[in-house]
């Protein structure tokens, strides 16, 4: 086992990376940028610095230690961690990208973790958003066929049935990008989903498995109102637009932390898609 693990989505957050959006910049990438991009002037840099910079106030008021990437001048999404890496109970897994506009950004990655990882992603397409490690033992993977593919999905799907865990494989429209626009835990046995959209037979699938879905419309999904992170100990980061779910999270019990950060939702990425777990503490039954 490496330094670097999580057992779960919603442990308590001991380490997490994240990318200054030193060069961040809106790309016609998928459908919610591309909305936003019929509408709006590109953001300063002044104003994406001050947003991000509550996301990591908020990352560390929750007691998480923040490690940074060196952004890229070629590469604006680096700041949406999600995506090129994720954990697992075994270490780090890196993942193949497939937007040729992101794809130079395993580089980083690659030196960030000295080259150890306990798999590599070979197989078709696998993007971290899409990969949801809910509790140990128990997994759901996204395959849209956009940005996380069959084969890519399967392919990790047979590395955690291998350690003896139950792996759901979900497909969805890729309109969504993914899943994590859909669906994100927020607390051990509570998710946040678009019922909406998502199939019937996975919300059964959740509540056999004990877990609880509060409702986010469609209308709010597609503005990331489902992207949140979930920080432990009842506490969750959720964007400040998200006015409904976070009155909707609070009545659940659940302390939210609630950063400005519209620049980079209007991106197509919100608390899960800015960060990537590196530590999470095991919880107790």
């Amino acid at each position: 086992m490496t330094s670097w693990h999580i057992a779960s989505e919603t442990g308590r957050l001991t380490d997490v990376l994240v990318c200054p959006p030193d060069h961040y910049r809106w790309i016609p990438t998928n459908s919610i940028v591309r909305r936003t991009l019929d509408g709006a002037q590109q953001p300063s840099s002044l104003a994406l610095k001050a947003q991000h910079g509550e996301l990591v106030q908020a990352l560390e008021q929750a007691g998480a230690r923040v490690h940074r990437l060196q952004p890229e001048p070629h590469l604006p999404y680096m700041v949406y961690t999600r995506d090129s890496t994720f954990l697992t109970p075994w270490g780090a897994v890196l993942c193949q990208l497939e937007r040729p506009q992101r794809r130079g950004e395993y580089a980083a990655l690659i030196d960030f973790h000295a080259g150890q990882f306990w798999r590599k992603s070979s197989a078709g397409t696998l993007e971290g958003g899409d990969v949801h490690i809910i509790r140990p033992g128990l997994a759901l993977i996204g395959a849209s066929g956009g940005r996380t593919d069959l084969a890519g999905a399967e392919q990790l799907a047979g590395w955690l049935r291998a350690e003896g865990w139950e792996v759901r494989i979900e497909s969805f429209d890729e309109h969504f990008l993914h899943l994590d626009v859909l669906f994100c835990m927020a607390a051990p046995g509570l998710a946040v989903a678009c019922l909406d959209v998502l199939d019937a037979d996975l919300i059964a699938w959740l509540g056999a498995h004990g877990i609880r879905c509060l409702d986010v419309p469609y209308h709010d999904a597609m503005r990331l109102g489902c992207n949140i992170l979930a920080l432990g100990d009842g506490r969750v980061i959720s964007a400040r637009a998200s006015t409904r779910l976070n009155a909707a999270l609070r009545a659940e019990g659940l302390s939210v932390l609630d950063p400005e950060i519209s620049l980079f939702t209007a991106g197509g990425g919100g608390p899960h898609c800015l960060t990537c777990p590196l530590k999470r503490d095991e919880e107790t039954p």
